[in-house]
């Protein structure tokens, strides 16, 4: 018998949605500035330019998953949760913050219990 979703499970699954919008954003246009910057060159570096971009998309993916009711996720993701705190190094401060977050909801109890729940 599953228990109610607690009202963390969807505030986690927005930030962590509007993160993934952030992390595509500011991915593209950092790339753009960069090529663009040097005309051309900074192309070399696309293959680095596009993680933020792929973390987005599996953020934004984890995040409707775990939004569906009942969520179509067994547990929270622990990897997610330590790439949104990488992506500071993209600039997204916003990302380090919902990573955090996210990281203190993986060991919550009640978190814990739902998600248990489900199983």
């Amino acid at each position: 018998m599953a228990i109610t979703k607690p009202g963390k499970v969807q505030n986690l699954s927005i930030l962590i949605i509007i993160s993934g919008v952030l992390n595509i954003l500011g991915g593209g246009l950092l790339a753009l500035l960069i090529i663009i910057g040097t005309i051309g060159i900074g192309l070399l570096c696309a293959p680095i330019l596009v993680l933020p971009m792929v973390l987005g998309v599996a953020e934004i993916i984890y995040g409707i998953n775990m939004m569906a009711d009942p969520p179509r996720i067994e547990e929270p993701s622990l990897a997610i949760a330590i790439l949104e705190i990488c992506s500071i190094l993209f600039g997204n401060i916003f990302g380090l913050v919902v990573g955090v977050i996210n990281l203190v909801f993986i060991n919550d109890q009640e978190l814990k219990a739902y998600f248990e729940s489900l199983k």
